[in-house]
């Protein structure tokens, strides 16, 4: 398989400035993305099945990779949910699919958002991994619109560094959209 664009440019942009800003001597100390986990709630296939495997199909399509099926752990009767049914679907990305994952979701995807100014950089956790909520998966240029509806989804981008300033500029230097910083 080629080399996607983003790794290249992680390997040989990233990871000499990332070295050098942070005084690091050996590469395996440098902040990488490990793996993209992507997922989908599909609550609404408990009473259309054709629901779960559109959304299986699309999933599929906008990752490469074909989703598993996450089920209930409790039922709850007010939303008619028995445990053990199938209510959401899960992609975790590595290797070369993360890599086309994410170039294409920052060079294409976000920006195609009306009105776009840049992500936000409160969504890290503790850890520095990154958690971006879609309201639609239609602004992925593999979905057709008419055929499947608008649904959202989750995309978190985990990585191996020492917290969140790291994570934040590893994404950054790899051409991650964020929001300006008002002065």
């Amino acid at each position: 398989m080629a080399n996607s664009r983003l790794k290249e440019k992680y390997q040989k942009e990233v990871v000499p400035v990332l070295m050098k800003e942070l005084e690091l001597k050996n590469n395996f100390e440098v902040p990488r993305v490990s793996k993209v986990v992507v997922n989908m709630g599909v609550g609404e296939a408990i009473k259309n099945k054709e629901i779960m495997e559109k959304a299986k199909k699309d999933l599929a399509a906008i990752t490469g990779q074909a989703p598993s099926v996450r089920r209930a752990r409790v039922s709850v009767a007010t939303f008619s949910l028995r445990k053990g049914m199938a209510v959401g679907l899960k992609v975790t990305l590595r290797g070369e699919k993360m890599y086309s994952f994410l170039d294409k979701l920052f060079s294409i995807v976000l920006p195609r958002f009306r009105d776009f100014r840049g992500v936000s950089r409160k969504c890290f956790d503790k850890a520095g991994n990154y958690t971006l909520g879609l309201a639609e998966q239609t602004v992925f240029t593999e979905v057709d619109i008419q055929k499947s509806g608008s649904r959202g989804m989750e995309i978190t981008i985990v990585t191996k560094s020492d917290g969140r300033k790291q994570s934040e500029r590893l994404l950054e230097l790899m051409g991650m959209p964020f929001e300006k910083i008002k002065d």
